[in-house]
């Protein structure tokens, strides 16, 4: 291994959209390339409640080519019982459970409008081990954008941790120097992580409007200021294990993201290794990438590490600006510039 050519652990994808159909087709090759396992997101519509969805879904992933091992996560709503929280921890293919409040982001309508109501399936879960993975972003019309984050962890994030302090906790998506904080404040336990995303840790929100409004660089969370990318970045290329690596790459046609109301997301999948080795670069950190791509995030989960390996050369490549999908295209997270790294899978 040397500066220039590094050989890692394959990688795992810890929160992926996949879509379904053919926009599924189009895009699962893009993390069988550089993955060996996907947390995969149950926001279909409708959503996955059961767990019969769940083992549905993950052969239709499967069957449309994929050679990732997909782990799936139950889509919390009101009506979620202890039931089939037990029945989901009892089924190797799960991984979790995943808290959208309602109305945060896309395919979130049916998501939880009341915490309270769920403190026996959130006892189940504490029981069984079955960790929740949670959208944290409060959705009051009244709290600017830019704040959700930070407020989410005052009013909801912190007292459910509070009150179910072994609840193991995936914060996801991370945005703001806010988040690391709590973070840290909490103890290394092993019931709190963060996941942090490639575009995060390379975008502010200054990126949203360069050259006019960019609507391919808009997604949910939003990225913050120039100071919460930097804490993110810290985090990342520190050695604590609590955070690790999740792309939330989000395919979306381009009319669908070039229009009147566009969607929030970033399609991320080709191109998330070469731009976190870039970031960690710039950080002199790389040799603490392995464990935030690799390690870290099949710890806190409890899964073994991968045994392929893969290859990131410092050799400098134009990515592809978009991939052809469900009768459109989607536009790639940095397409059509020079990305710094290539990616050559064992």
């Amino acid at each position: 291994m040397t500066a220039d050519r590094l050989a890692l652990i394959v990688p795992d994808d810890w929160h992926l959209h996949l879509r379904d159909g053919a926009m599924l087709q189009a895009v699962v090759g893009a993390t069988s390339a550089h993955f060996g396992r996907a947390a995969v997101m149950p926001n279909l519509s409708p959503p996955l409640t059961t767990l019969e969805d769940l083992l549905a879904y993950r052969q239709r992933i499967l069957d449309a080519g994929a050679t990732f091992t997909p782990l799936m996560l139950l889509y919390l709503t009101d009506g979620c019982t202890p039931a089939t929280i037990e029945a989901c921890a009892a089924h190797a293919h799960v991984l979790g459970v995943k808290l959208y409040p309602a109305h945060a982001t896309t395919g979130s309508a049916h998501g939880v409008t009341d915490l309270g109501r769920l403190d026996e399936v959130f006892a189940a879960m504490a029981e069984t081990g079955l960790p929740l993975l949670i959208h944290g972003e409060v959705t009051d019309p009244d709290v600017d954008v830019f704040d959700r984050e930070a407020v989410f962890i005052d009013t909801v994030l912190g007292p459910l941790k509070d009150k179910f302090p072994t609840l193991r906790t995936v914060f996801e998506h991370i945005t703001t120097r806010a988040a690391v904080e709590f973070v840290h404040s909490r103890p290394d336990d092993g019931t709190l992580a963060a996941t942090i995303t490639a575009h995060h840790l390379f975008h502010n929100r200054n990126a949203m409007f360069q050259g006019g409004i960019c609507p391919h660089a808009f997604c949910l969370p939003v990225p913050k200021r120039e100071r919460d990318r930097e804490a993110l970045c810290e985090a990342a290329t520190s050695d604590d294990g609590r955070f690790f690596f999740g792309s939330d790459s989000a395919p979306h046609r381009r009319d669908k993201k070039e229009s009147s109301c566009g969607c929030a997301g970033v399609f991320s999948a080709p191109t998330a290794l070469a731009t976190v080795a870039e970031v960690f670069a710039a950080h002199d950190a790389l040799g603490r990438l392995e464990a935030f791509l690799s390690t870290r995030g099949a710890d806190f989960y409890r899964q073994p590490h991968n045994q392929a390996r893969l290859t990131l050369e410092r050799v400098a490549e134009v990515a592809p600006a978009t991939v052809a999908a469900d009768g459109g295209e989607v536009v790639l997270f940095r397409g059509g510039t020079t990305l710094p790294w290539r990616v050559q899978r064992h």
